[in-house]
């Protein structure tokens, strides 16, 4: 059973960055794609972006598209979530995911929260002046 925990949210400026993690236990990281959704005040939740078993591939919402930047670090077991030129559109809770795919071969950069099986508790990011 893989167990995950977000941490790095809070509260920053229009323009400020923020560096999500996502620890991992419980099971080896190798054999999970993550994904990190998120989820605002009556809003569904939706994907922001995801990235294969061995970090080799990365998909991401438009919305998020080259202001965001997700990596991992299997040995750590941890994946992280480089938030830059944040908006207050951003403001939600933040979830990452684990989606088993054993391998890079399965993984097919999916952001549908249904495709994914473990989640964290979630971290809450709040982007105000």
């Amino acid at each position: 059973q893989l167990h995950l925990v977000e941490s790095g949210g809070g509260l920053v400026q229009p323009g400020g960055s923020l560096r999500l993690s996502c620890a991992a236990s419980g099971s080896t990281l190798d054999y999970y794609a993550i994904g990190w959704f998120r989820q605002a005040p009556g809003k569904e939740r939706e994907g922001v972006s995801c990235i294969s078993n061995s970090g080799s591939s990365a998909n991401y919402a438009d919305s998020v598209k080259g202001r965001f930047t997700i990596s991992r670090d299997n040995a750590k077991k941890a994946v992280y979530l480089q938030m830059d030129s944040l908006e207050p559109e951003d403001t939600a809770v933040y979830y990452c995911a684990a989606d088993l795919t054993v391998d890079d071969s399965v993984y097919s950069g999916s952001l549908l929260p249904s495709e994914y099986d473990f989640w964290g508790q979630g971290t809450q990011v709040t982007v105000s002046s």
